[in-house]
């Protein structure tokens, strides 16, 4: 996988969190730089952590379903944007506050880096070298957390479903790439 591919991976992935950190900054009276690094850290840590997992999963199967891994990931990728791209198009609100205590945070951050899970199992049938990508992904993600704290306290949640509507293309796109090299090239 190349760097510009794992690039668009690690910015799809991340829109999720993005999204959140948006929710987090619009909750907040006056931008807190220490507040913003840690949920960076957050849902950078667990956006790391999460396809390195997956990534162990499926190194365990990959040798039984190496004739159809390219499927595999084209549907993984695929869903993942598809749900992406109908949460960023739904009429309802999230809401968000701006607490930033463990329990919370956990919560969030895993829900926001189950996507990256799957695309950790993708990676192992792709035999991507995991750590360098999951490194590269949890510093994409810390970085767009900062950024979507900043923003959504200054601009608001206009840019959230934007995100959202981004992320879930560019999975698709990457998936349906990976589809079309393995099936014609």
């Amino acid at each position: 996988m190349s760097l510009p591919e794992l690039f668009l991976i690690a910015v799809g992935l991340s829109m999720d969190a993005f999204a959140v950190a948006i929710c987090k900054g619009l909750s907040m009276q006056k931008m807190n730089p220490r507040h913003a690094l840690i949920i960076g850290l957050y849902f950078g840590g667990f956006q790391g952590l999460m396809p390195l997992i997956g990534y162990a999963l499926g190194v365990r199967f990959q040798n039984a379903i190496t004739s159809y891994d390219h499927w595999i990931a084209f549907i993984l990728l695929t869903a993942i944007g598809g749900n992406m791209i109908k949460e960023s198009l739904s009429p309802e609100e999230d809401t968000c506050d701006a607490s930033i205590a463990f329990k919370d945070m956990v919560i969030l951050a895993v829900a926001t880096s189950i996507d990256a899970l799957a695309v950790g199992v993708t990676f192992a049938f792709l035999k991507v070298q995991i750590i360098p990508a999951v490194t590269f992904i949890g510093v994409i993600t810390f970085l767009f957390s900062i950024i979507g704290v900043k923003a959504g306290n200054v601009f608001g949640s206009r840019y959230k479903s934007k995100a959202e509507l981004a992320g879930g293309v560019i999975l698709i796109a990457i998936g349906l790439k990976i589809l079309v090299e393995h099936l014609f090239f």
